[in-house]
């Protein structure tokens, strides 16, 4: 697998609108990495109050999207039966912002697994508009039953 569109990334996260903030995959090597994209629109309800007159995305709704994506892998690495799960977003380390992202930029999303330990699944993310950097960071989620 790997390209999918919204339809099958709504078949893999719970997220909803205006929660979801993946719009595609482009890529997707189970095991080992992701591309995601969102396509960033003045409509997003954020924009009314970060900030009036100058919109931007907020960076922790970047970090949201890197996990979102992280959890696509993950589910795209899984067997069926392990799908059930729901994935959880458990820590984050060595977030950095470099740039802003704003309405009409596409955020491009690259997720690349690890390791593993102990039910851990460990990633490094890098989100990009045009080519540049304007977020990374080190993402640690884990699956864990729905109740």
């Amino acid at each position: 697998m790997t390209d999918f569109d919204i339809q099958k990334v709504m078949d893999f996260l719970p997220h909803r609108y205006p929660f979801l903030l993946i719009d595609r995959v482009q890529d997707c090597a189970p095991g080992v990495s992701l591309t995601a994209l969102k396509n960033v629109s003045f409509n997003e309800p954020y924009f009314q109050g970060h900030f009036p007159g100058q919109p931007i995305m907020p960076g922790v709704l970047i970090l949201e999207a890197m996990a979102q994506a992280t959890g696509l892998l993950a589910f795209c690495s899984m067997n069926k039966d392990e799908r059930n799960k729901i994935y959880m977003l458990v820590g984050i380390d060595k977030a950095r912002f470099r740039g802003q992202v704003i309405p009409g930029d596409q955020l491009i999303l690259n997720v690349t697994l690890g390791r593993t330990m102990r039910g851990i699944w460990m990633y490094k993310g890098k989100a990009t508009v045009d080519g540049a950097v304007v977020a990374e960071a080190e993402l640690m989620c884990s699956a864990q039953d729905k109740k």
